[in-house]
């Protein structure tokens, strides 16, 4: 949840951060594609490696982080949109991350910094909201509060830098 919280509020900031997490949002939900049934120490280690991985990349290759942290966020929102929305997503999670992938990265590559204080307010209010038990209608709520806030916070920082 502290994670979740810093991304939204300073994701833009704290890019590497933001795509180590991500990247380790990634590898919670990718884990038990890759071994069934994973021990939740595998599932961590493979979530930790991702992440540290998404770091390195996004310190050293930018252009390429960007595009890579796109397509995860991408792929992750289009996912979680799709169960929000549709009862059979299931059917289609692949072709919904894909789809979302390459909308994510197409969008942070060509909007970066407004594109990475939208993605990183949705990616940190994911992760504060998968940390908190409530209701679906209250999830549903905490979850455009958060966006909404995260954006408007990283929005404020951008303009006031803007204009020193």
């Amino acid at each position: 949840m502290l994670i979740g919280a810093v991304i939204l509020l300073f994701g833009r900031k704290l890019f590497w951060l933001c795509v180590a997490a991500v990247g380790f949002a990634a590898g919670i939900e990718l884990a038990p594609y890759f071994v069934h049934q994973p021990t939740p120490l595998l599932a961590l280690t493979f979530a930790l490696v991702l992440g540290f991985v998404g770091a390195l990349v996004a310190l050293f290759l930018q252009k390429v982080a960007i595009a890579i942290a796109g397509f995860l966020a991408g792929g992750k929102l289009a996912i979680a949109i799709a169960a929000a929305f549709f009862f059979q997503h299931a059917n289609y999670l692949t072709i919904i991350f894909i789809i979302g992938g390459i909308i994510g990265a197409v969008l942070l590559l060509s909007l970066f910094d407004w594109a990475l204080i939208v993605l990183s307010a949705v990616v940190g209010a994911y992760l504060i909201e998968s940390a908190i038990v409530l209701p679906t209608a209250g999830m549903a709520v905490l979850f455009v509060a958060l966006a909404i806030v995260g954006v408007f916070v990283q929005a404020m920082a951008m303009r006031t830098r803007q204009v020193v």
